[in-house]
């Protein structure tokens, strides 16, 4: 079972979730920014992630907090549920066409961080939620893995359409990362021995 839970509390934010690596898409999702819950739904359903996640945050400030404190909890679920990454695939990549969209996610779950955010947004803000948050997320979620990521926008005039399509892609390439080689179950992916 690769199911776990965690809490982050800050002066900032107050997160709980549940994650299951290896469900059915189930997600229930409340962070008080009705475009992060919708990203990480799709996040959810895309990579069949079960998500349960509450983050009570300072958004009367504005979502940068809750959309950082929100990645790195993220991110600490997947290292908790990974382990010592045994069995992994390791890697996963994933083109994820959203309508005029086209953005190419990438993942190697190395133990090392880096976030590559080739991703141009045309406007600011979708609704009241500021899309350069996006980048704040994933970068939170990456140094908590540790992992490292690759966003790559080819195409997308839509600001909306471009992050869900970063969403959507990045869920589905880890899906495939985190996925067990039932052939090198018990095998750590790396000449190494061990992926920190």
């Amino acid at each position: 079972m690769r199911e776990v839970r965690v809490e982050r509390n800050t002066a900032e934010t107050q997160i709980e979730l549940t994650l299951d690596l290896d469900g059915a898409g189930i997600y229930q999702v409340d962070t008080g920014c009705g475009f992060l819950n919708h990203m990480l739904e799709l996040f959810a359903r895309h990579g069949r992630f079960d998500l349960v996640l509450t983050c009570h945050g300072d958004v009367e400030v504005d979502y940068h907090h809750t959309a950082e404190d929100i990645g790195i909890a993220l991110g600490q679920a997947f290292r908790k549920g990974l382990g010592d990454m045994r069995g992994i695939q390791r890697y996963g990549s994933f083109y994820l066409p959203m309508d005029e969209a086209l953005v190419l996610c990438a993942v190697d779950l190395s133990g090392r961080c880096t976030l590559n955010w080739s991703v141009t947004c045309p406007t600011e803000k979708v609704g009241d939620f500021d899309v350069e948050c996006v980048k704040e997320f994933w970068l939170g979620f990456a140094r908590s893995v540790p992992a490292t990521l690759h966003f790559v926008q080819f195409a997308g005039e839509n600001s909306h359409h471009i992050l869900e399509a970063c969403y959507k892609g990045a869920a589905r390439a880890l899906a495939a990362a985190v996925r067990v080689d039932q052939a090198h179950r018990d095998e750590i992916p790396s000449t190494k021995g061990l992926l920190v």
